[in-house]
């Protein structure tokens, strides 16, 4: 806009943007502002009252269109169009309880079910306040219900697959925008809900494929969260076929968000219960090293590296490590190869072993695969005093046995 070229009325501007006005709504004070501009005064005003009369207001005010000043607007805008003024388009009006009440009875019906789910879906993909507004109007559960009552079905049905996949859409981005979880008290408990997506992530018979790594991302996304505000007593009860299941989708690797989804939740519900054990016994300790052999991206790694490093802390986890035939190498080998945080988790792992574990033929593996070396490296460069501690721990641990090694430092092959 050339604004040197053109005067715009003082009336068209919004009084707290100071921008020409796209959508003028006009409060119960009687000032006119741009709606994104009083709402989020009203959203985020320590004090909430009117910017111009400073007389009180609520955060729920009442902000009514003001359609003639707007059309005004858009008709200066069309005249000045010379001057490289765009018109404003014209306003959607604000979506409203009552029409997502309405849209969520419509999924009742068969002939607008498709579309009205299409609708709430393309409604949460807007912005934040249609996604806290479907919430407050109750759509959370009624997509938990519709989900459980979808996993129940016929797997091979269009219904099935359209369906389950749009409603887990619409509850993985609701749940995003809620703060302080207040879904807690419609998730923790519904035990049927949890099994409903463990029967979405064991079904490999849908439609098409592309359609299984969409809606079984979707799913492990929101168990994910689900487990985040779970109470203590149903996570130290996650059966064996949870831990199963969540290791299958690593086996797989259906997509990268799905796997990185699967690993923060099985690092998350490590420390309740049995947990350990349990993802242990599912196999997740081979098809961690498998995962990091074949080669993954920096964040995937740290998240192995940081849930390999729980299962070594007790005594399944380590001897399935020691039972790979690559477990301290390719440990030994991601070292100095990805981030401090994987060095950091490799270190405590090494130490696990050194510590527990070290029969007389972990420690001759340790020395041939270059885990020793890389210890001996740690302590030459930059890093962190307590992990070089760590690091000269397991040297002098085993220092009878590999002193002979010539990247042993003299001063511990004298201790």
């Amino acid at each position: 806009m050339e604004d040197d070229m053109v005067d715009v009325p003082r009336f068209f501007i919004c009084p707290i943007s100071l921008q020409i006005m796209k959508d003028p709504v006009t409060a119960v004070t009687g000032i006119t502002y741009d709606r994104d501009s009083i709402e989020h005064w009203l959203d985020t005003a320590e004090v909430v009252q009117c910017p111009v009369t400073k007389q009180q207001l609520t955060k729920d005010s009442d902000l009514t269109p003001n359609h003639t000043l707007r059309r005004l607007i858009q008709a200066w805008c069309v005249t000045n169009a010379s001057y490289g003024i765009d018109r404003i388009p014209t306003p959607k009006p604000p979506i409203t309880k009552s029409h997502v009440a309405k849209l969520l009875r419509n999924l009742k019906s068969p002939d607008l079910y498709a579309v009205s789910l299409d609708t709430l879906h393309l409604l949460a993909s807007e912005n934040e306040k249609n996604r806290q507004c479907l919430t407050e109007a109750g759509t959370t559960g009624v997509m938990i219900t519709l989900i459980t009552k979808l996993s129940k079905e016929s797997h091979t049905t269009n219904t099935f697959s359209e369906g389950l996949s749009q409603a887990l859409r619409i509850l993985h981005l609701t749940w995003q925008t809620v703060p302080e979880k207040k879904y807690t008290a419609e998730f923790k408990e519904d035990h049927e809900f949890m099994d409903a997506l463990l029967s979405i992530l064991g079904s490999d018979n849908m439609i098409e494929d592309d359609v299984i790594v969409e809606v079984q991302t979707r799913a492990i996304s929101v168990l994910g969260m689900v487990m985040e505000i779970s109470s203590t007593s149903v996570l130290e009860r996650l059966k064996s076929e949870f831990f199963k299941k969540t290791v299958n989708m690593i086996r797989k690797r259906t997509s990268p968000q799905g796997m990185k989804a699967a690993l923060r939740m099985l690092i998350d519900v490590c420390p309740w219960g049995r947990n350990r054990m349990k993802i242990v016994e599912a196999g997740a300790v081979f098809e961690l090293i498998e995962l990091e052999i074949n080669g993954v991206e920096k964040n995937v790694s740290e998240l192995v590296f940081g849930l390999l490093a729980q299962l070594c802390s007790c005594a399944d986890g380590r001897a399935q490590l020691l039972k790979h035939a690559c477990g301290i190498a390719m440990v030994a080998k991601r070292m100095f190869k990805v981030s401090p945080a994987t060095d950091d988790r490799a270190v405590h792992i090494l130490l696990l072993i050194g510590r527990f574990s070290a029969a007389d033929e972990v420690v001759a593996e340790m020395l041939r695969v270059g885990a020793v070396s890389k210890l001996c490296m740690l302590l030459q460069v930059d890093y962190a005093p307590y992990l070089k501690k760590k690091a000269r721990e397991i040297l002098k641990m085993h220092s009878n046995v590999w002193n002979n090694s010539p990247c042993m430092p003299i001063y511990i092959q004298t201790k």
